[in-house]
């Protein structure tokens, strides 16, 4: 029956030893990508609950949230956290980050060290895809949880529309008067989800076709999130003399990388190329860029306080929150 296996059990369907089970149970970190995998889906397979967590769930009101998402890998992400602490600003309630490896720079099941013990109250998962995997142990755990800038069946999520943010743009540049377009998007290593940048390129591809105009494929590109890397993928798709008028990039670092590379191949922005990016934070004002302002902040804080509805009424239908995106003119393009 769920629920009745042991360690022990665990142990022996993983193939590895008890306290390698207890280290995946409680200090993911400390254990190899492979081995956390096994130890894993043994859990799921027995359909083991810690014995911590039966305990955590018997004692509600341990005061305690986390917040599970790639802290530190993105801005933005911090950004939602800081509408997630102004949510909870003046109660008795302590937040607490689990770092993650994003999910386009990693090749193991996303989630993989998705925090099954310790005593929480509810969980924030933030810009991370929930695997069917990890979203069955937290059903199982009977931990509530929230989706920030992600979605899955089943769950309480706050998200904005992507490819809606995608069609902004294109309209925008289509208005200015381009014609010959590019995208710049950040690369991912696994196929199991569709990233942002996929959702944002699938809007303008699809605004920009129903103008009647195409998007060639050597003027879509993908690269590694930064600076440096964006930089460089931008340089090769601007060197050619059938280079695109005007660009646009997934997020606004990428869209720094293009800028970056306008200027270097001696480019006028936006007299040559036109820029534009997504999410507007001090970056996109300090490089006066035209982008696609995501509401951040609003977005953690709005998960907050569905997951406290949550744990009020835990058998309410989950809700989807959509955010508004608007874009925002200045001097790039």
């Amino acid at each position: 029956m769920p629920g009745r296996a042991t360690i022990y059990d665990v142990a022996t369907e993983a193939g590895v030893s008890i306290s390698t089970v207890s280290l995946v149970l409680n200090s993911p970190a400390r254990v190899s990508a492979g081995t956390r995998r096994r130890v894993l889906d043994a859990v799921d397979a027995l359909g083991f609950v810690p014995k911590t967590d039966a305990v955590a769930r018997a004692r509600r009101g341990v005061g305690r949230i986390g917040v599970v998402g790639p802290h530190t890998s993105y801005a933005t992400v911090a950004r939602r956290v800081n509408g997630v602490l102004a949510a909870v600003a003046g109660r008795p309630l302590e937040v607490v980050l689990f770092d993650q490896e994003s999910a386009a720079t990693s090749s193991s099941p996303l989630l993989a060290g998705l925090p099954v013990t310790g005593r929480l109250d509810g969980l924030l998962v933030v810009s991370l895809p929930l695997e069917d995997g990890a979203a069955e142990r937290l059903t199982g755990l009977g931990l509530p949880a929230v989706l920030v800038d992600v979605r899955h069946p089943g769950f309480d999520s706050v998200h904005a529309d992507d490819k809606a943010g995608g069609r902004l743009v294109a309209g925008h540049l289509l208005a200015r008067g381009h014609r010959r377009l590019g995208f710049l998007g950040e690369a991912q290593r696994t196929g199991a989800y569709v990233s942002p940048s996929r959702r944002r390129l699938d809007g303008f591809r699809a605004a920009l076709a129903e103008a009647g105009h195409g998007l060639p494929g050597g003027d879509v590109r993908f690269t590694v999130h930064g600076v440096g890397p964006a930089a460089e993928a931008a340089a090769a798709m601007l060197a050619g003399p059938e280079r695109p008028t005007a660009v646009f990039a997934g997020d606004d670092v990428l869209a720094a990388g293009v800028v970056k590379a306008a200027r270097g191949l001696g480019l006028r922005v936006p007299d040559d190329v036109a820029v534009a990016g997504f999410d507007d934070g001090e970056l996109a004002e300090a490089l006066e860029l035209t982008t696609v302002r995501q509401p951040l902040e609003e977005s953690g804080r709005a998960a907050m306080e569905r997951l406290l509805q949550r744990l009020e009424s835990p058998s309410a239908p989950a809700r989807e929150i959509r955010l508004d995106l608007r874009l925002v003119e200045r001097r790039t393009t």
